[in-house]
């Protein structure tokens, strides 16, 4: 039975293939690579607000999407200062809660 009510947890982490998106609010607050377990400060998505999911199709179509990106959806990552500085992840494998000592650990 899940909680009908508002979600009030801030904090989630969307996982690629490689990498995972760590998020506060909608904004990414640090990006770890899956294959060493590693934090990458410099990642261009750091700071990045999130601002919807991409649907791709098998048929190599896609349709942007402004609402929270879901599983099997790619992240579309973007800055309004900065036009160039634009994202689009991976298909998403899994949306999960990070940890409390993971939420600790960031930057």
């Amino acid at each position: 039975m899940g909680y009908p009510g508002v979600e009030r947890r801030r904090h989630c982490v969307y996982v690629t293939r490689n990498t995972e998106y760590h998020m506060r609010d909608g904004v990414c607050v640090a990006v770890r690579d899956r294959r060493t377990g590693r934090f990458v400060p410099a990642h261009i998505a750091v700071s990045l607000k999130l601002e919807g999911g991409v649907r791709l199709f098998p048929n190599g179509a896609v349709i942007p999407r402004i609402d929270q990106p879901n599983v099997g959806d790619a992240i579309w990552f973007a800055t309004a200062v900065d036009a160039s500085r634009q994202l689009v992840t991976s298909r998403i494998e899994a949306i999960e809660r990070p940890s409390k000592d993971v939420v600790a650990s960031y930057a």
